[in-house]
């Protein structure tokens, strides 16, 4: 491994620890811990701020590495689970849980949604044991814009839930607590299985030819990280809400900075995806009024990524 890449995983590592340390610190606008006693700020700090702010810390990393494997596996730049439809049937499954059952189960029905849009995705793409990428990516897209419909006639027929649906569109953590972070526990165990499969990920970077050439086992291979993937997002979802851009942006950002190698390239983007989604969650709990996440990612990472976009295509 080359020093500078030593040098850019210790520095994320450290700043992701001062970032956990000053987000906790950083409450919301117009109240001060000075104001409070001990007791108080001791249940500001750990009942509060400390389990949204690891909240934030665990979905931005699962949905980074989410996006490296997307992106490694489609050989895209542009590819996420998102895309594949994770997010509208996650949203979808939400929307029913609100509507119907007055929000009861919402995780739940958000991460089966998730999970069974990906499925129903990689069944339509399969033939004769075998799945294209490309009819992959298209038949995301296709169920995805289906879903989306469904998840408009939820909404349509929704009355008085429209407003809680759309605010949970958005994404936030405000309704996190510590048995939230305890499911979101569950992103680092499938990160870390994703982690395993680096070397084939760098491996079928090549082309699928070649992979199958130096014996990795292709199709198995798409149907694993698909799986993960869908896991990884379909928890974050189920704790967060949809939160955009921190699965596109974070991993073409670190491809730049430590290069393609899977195996120094997911471990940074879970942390760089960790320190962005934690600032960005501080900046929008301490707006005078609060907004959701999703508004800052979106509001940031669409201009970033264009930018990007036109700078790599100038070189």
């Amino acid at each position: 491994m080359q020093k500078k890449t030593w040098i850019v995983l210790v520095a994320l590592f450290l700043f992701l620890g001062a970032s956990v340390i000053l987000t906790t610190a950083i409450g919301t606008s117009g109240l001060s811990l000075l104001d409070l006693g001990p007791a108080g700020i001791m249940q500001i700090l750990f009942d509060v701020r400390l389990p949204r702010v690891l909240a934030a810390l665990l979905v931005g990393a699962g949905l980074a590495a989410a996006g490296t494997a997307m992106q490694g596996l489609f050989k895209n730049s542009m590819a996420d689970p998102y895309i594949i439809g994770t997010s509208s049937g996650g949203a979808l499954g939400a929307a029913l849980s609100i509507v119907f059952l007055m929000g009861w189960g919402l995780p739940i029905f958000a991460f089966i949604g998730a999970t069974a849009s990906t499925v129903v995705v990689y069944l339509i793409s399969r033939r004769d044991g075998r799945v294209a990428v490309e009819t992959l990516l298209l038949s995301g897209i296709a169920v995805s814009l289906f879903l989306s419909s469904l998840l408009s006639f939820v909404m349509y027929i929704s009355g008085k839930s429209l407003h809680q649906i759309m605010f949970w569109l958005m994404g936030g953590l405000w309704n996190v607590w510590w048995d939230d972070v305890r499911v979101a526990l569950l992103i680092l165990v499938g990160c870390f299985m994703l982690f395993f499969f680096a070397r084939d990920l760098n491996v079928i970077s090549l082309g699928e030819e070649d992979a199958l050439h130096l014996g990795v086992d292709v199709e198995k291979l798409k149907l694993a990280l698909l799986l993960l993937s869908s896991f990884i997002t379909g928890i974050a979802v189920s704790v967060a809400g949809a939160i955009g851009f921190i699965g596109l942006i974070t991993p073409h950002v670190m491809r730049i900075v430590v290069g393609p190698d899977h195996r120094i390239l997911l471990p940074s983007a879970m942390m760089a995806g960790a320190v962005i989604l934690m600032w960005a969650d501080t900046l929008a709990r301490t707006m005078p009024n609060e907004i959701p996440v999703g508004i800052v990612t979106a509001f940031f990472g669409a201009p970033f990524f264009i930018y990007l976009l036109r700078s790599r295509t100038r070189t």
